[in-house]
């Protein structure tokens, strides 16, 4: 499998590129600063320069040839303001999807923010909470609608740095809760091998079921 995960330089894409790299797979992170090349391959994966916010669709698309699935886990970060919020965690994502559907990638899997609260009022929270939501939410929006690829949305609750469990709370709604960032790397590896949640919006928590038997169980219903 050829995975392209864009934001590679992640705690999260780290840990999959390192999960995805282990087991034998082809794959690619997108980084903007050239300096973090030398973690992606310590994690196993190829370094692709290539500034999100300023690229061309033609110019993205170039690098997804050949790829079986994208994955995005980037994210302008928690002292961005509110336009880079918009022009990451949404327009890059809208970006991605617009190129892997020019490339003819088959699989979308976006890391996104948890529940209903995306459609919340911005005076429920902070200004740059609000803003994140929002931008999360019209990435969802921009994926979803897409028919050219098969889109999984990805949405965990509070996440940690711990060692993972292994064990996961997967559903369409699970309420909230934490998950160490390992374990959102796992169950993004395990939607990678289970393509009949394509085209799902599925919410992870920690919880007490292995994370396969989690998914398929998800898949199955």
């Amino acid at each position: 499998m050829r995975v392209v995960i864009a934001g590679g330089h992640g705690k999260i894409a780290l840990i999959l590129e390192k999960l995805l790299s282990e087991r034998g797979d082809s794959i690619a992170g997108l980084i903007r600063n050239p300096a973090q090349a030398a973690d992606l391959a310590e994690a196993g994966a190829e370094a692709i320069v290539l500034d999100l916010e300023t690229a061309s669709v033609q110019e993205l698309a170039g690098h997804l040839t050949g790829a079986d699935a994208v994955v995005f886990a980037a994210g302008a970060g928690p002292g961005s303001g509110a336009d880079r919020k918009a022009s990451v965690d949404r327009d890059a994502a809208v970006l991605l999807a617009d190129a892997a559907e020019a490339a003819g990638v088959g699989r979308y899997l976006l890391l996104s923010a948890m529940g209903d609260h995306l459609r919340a009022a911005p005076t429920t929270f902070d200004e740059g909470f609000g803003a994140y939501l929002r931008a999360k939410a019209g990435a969802e929006d921009a994926v979803r609608a897409r028919s050219a690829f098969r889109a999984t949305i990805v949405r965990p609750g509070l996440l940690g740095n711990e060692p993972g469990t292994g064990r996961v709370d997967l559903g369409e709604r699970t309420g909230t809760g934490p998950i160490p960032r390992a374990d959102v790397a796992a169950v993004l590896l395990a939607l990678l091998d289970e393509p009949r949640l394509d085209g799902r919006t599925v919410e992870v928590i920690g919880g007490d079921t292995p994370i396969v038997d989690a998914v398929t169980a998800l898949a199955a219903r």
